[in-house]
């Protein structure tokens, strides 16, 4: 199966990028353009609903044109039926990755303004996306962003197709309460989504994520939208329409909320408004004589003297907050609140002590801190499931989740790159225990489970390239060995039968008779 779905005329196949539940996706290269595509390739074909969403997916993407929207080359089918979608293929990585990071301002709302700019578009042809999260969004090297994964994508006078049965799609973090509640859904629903993405990238976190499903249904439910701190609240207005619980009480369409981001300012801007000092120079002209002279200095003495001042109190207000917040840091810290609640946790803390004094040495080492935390429980996290052998499932539970969190942090993390090769040498292990079980398949997957984690593995890439020789000698070995185990039966039974012939009375009268 492996081999053969890595043969797809007019492409070269690299390496797998990455599977899902109805497809995978590899890295290679169309022939007749010498380019690079992402190849999605359709994992079976007896689920007839699965390979029809996967048309739609196709056709419905390449109807639609945006810089934020993937593009559709090419639609296929191989030779064993399976078909598959030949995109753009963007290397930058997803905002995923970039989870737990907090974005300045200017480029989440960048990022959103990008997104709805593609969802426009997308609504505008009666569709909608119904499954907006930060894994599908995908971002070019120039740093602009694109929008993909349309395989639930429906149209809106057709949406109650699933509704209807109460099926509920998309993503549970990001869902909207409608969605959840598996009522009908229109554009409102994407643009909850959303707001979703952009109050994570604000805050760091995502406060509608729980343990289970139920409560983070829940959540959306009845959880109103996060308060922003006070860095930023200019951007209050624009959550609170987008996460309105009421879908009538959001934006109407995605162009009424890229409209309103244009008339949003950097927050910092106000705050930090100084009122002008006085214009000596347009005071009248003081008379001759030193009677005069003395009537304008006096006053702009005094002027001099309020401005110094006010400067003084302000900049002793500014120096009091930063050691307030920086205070509340080290008290947050201390007591584990790295990243929550909202408002009120060391991370918080200390970049608001940073955005008043961006080169703070004490707000600098906080932060470092902070996320030698966050790294130090990350890791414990992911010790724990590759223990339990949660290694690669549930996707936000594994030790590959948690190994790639560091990584995120830290590209050449020692300690998490050491895990990363810990799972790998686990799968192999887990392999060679089937194969020694002879359950063939399952070692199979386990290989192709550590290659998702690290494609270009040599160990695993190995182990998946002789499993069919390894299969077929185990089963040629165990053959002959039948054979001799039935061999001697059968030459014990022929060595009895004069035995038991001899021990028949009948027989043996016989006998005498006929030789006498």
């Amino acid at each position: 199966m492996t081999e053969r779905m890595l043969e797809v005329p007019g492409y070269r196949l690299h390496k797998r990028l990455g599977k899902g539940g109805m497809a995978e996706v590899y890295l290679a290269t169309q022939l007749s353009l010498d380019r690079e595509v992402a190849l999605k390739i359709l994992l079976a074909t007896d689920d007839e609903a699965f390979v029809e969403r996967f048309i739609q997916e196709g056709h419905i993407v390449a109807s639609l044109r945006h810089p934020a929207i993937i593009t559709i080359h090419d639609i296929g089918q191989i030779a064993d039926g399976r078909h598959y979608l030949a995109m753009e293929y963007i290397g930058g990585g997803d905002l995923a990755q970039h989870r737990g990071t907090v974005m300045s301002p200017s480029r989440a709302l960048d990022i959103v303004r990008q997104l709805a700019g593609g969802l426009a578009v997308v609504h505008d042809n009666g569709l909608v996306h119904r499954d907006v999260k930060p894994a599908n969004v995908l971002f070019r090297d120039d740093g602009s962003v694109v929008l993909t994964d349309f395989g639930v994508a429906k149209a809106v006078e057709l949406d109650n197709e699933l509704t209807h049965f109460g099926i509920a799609v998309g993503s549970p973090a990001y869902s909207s309460p409608e969605q959840a509640q598996c009522q009908p859904l229109d554009a409102r629903s994407d643009i909850y989504s959303l707001g979703v993405i952009l109050s994570e990238m604000l805050l760091g976190t995502n406060v509608f994520r729980a343990a289970s499903y139920p409560q983070t249904v829940l959540n959306h439910l009845q959880l109103p939208p996060p308060e922003l701190p006070p860095a930023l609240a200019p951007y209050q207005t624009l959550i609170d329409r987008m996460l309105a619980k009421r879908r009538e009480d959001r934006f109407a369409n995605c162009r009424q909320l890229l409209a309103a981001i244009e008339t949003l300012t950097e927050p910092d801007m106000d705050m930090t408004r100084i009122a002008p000092a006085l214009d000596l120079s347009r005071q009248a002209r003081p008379p001759s004589g030193q009677g005069r002279r003395r009537r304008w200095v006096i006053p702009a003495v005094a002027a001099v003297l309020l401005i110094a001042l006010a400067v003084g109190g302000q900049q002793w207000y500014r120096h009091q907050q930063i050691h307030d917040f920086l205070a509340r840091a080290e008290v947050s810290l201390a007591e584990g609140s790295l990243t929550s609640p909202v408002d009120d946790n060391a991370d918080h803390y200390f970049r608001e002590a940073l955005r008043l004094d961006p080169d703070n040495a004490q707000g600098l080492d906080g932060l470092r801190r902070v996320l030698d935390a966050r790294i130090q429980g990350y890791l414990r996290l992911a010790e724990q499931r590759l223990t339990e052998d949660q290694l690669l499932l549930p996707a936000e539970d594994s030790a590959v989740h948690y190994y790639r969190q560091v990584l995120g942090w830290v590209p050449e993390h020692a300690a998490a790159l050491d895990g990363i090769q810990r799972v790998l040498q686990r799968y192999a292990a887990l392999s060679e225990a089937a194969f020694g079980r002879r359950e063939y398949a399952l070692a199979l997957e386990y290989i192709q489970q550590g290659l998702e984690v690290a494609p270009d593995d040599p160990t695993l890439l190995a182990l998946r390239d002789d499993h069919p020789r390894r299969v077929a000698s185990a089963r040629a070995a165990r053959a002959p060995a039948r054979t001799q185990v039935a061999a001697p039966a059968r030459t014990a039974r022929s060595a009895d039968a004069p035995a038991q012939a001899s021990a028949n009375p009948v027989k043996r009268l016989w006998n005498r008779i006929f030789k006498q």
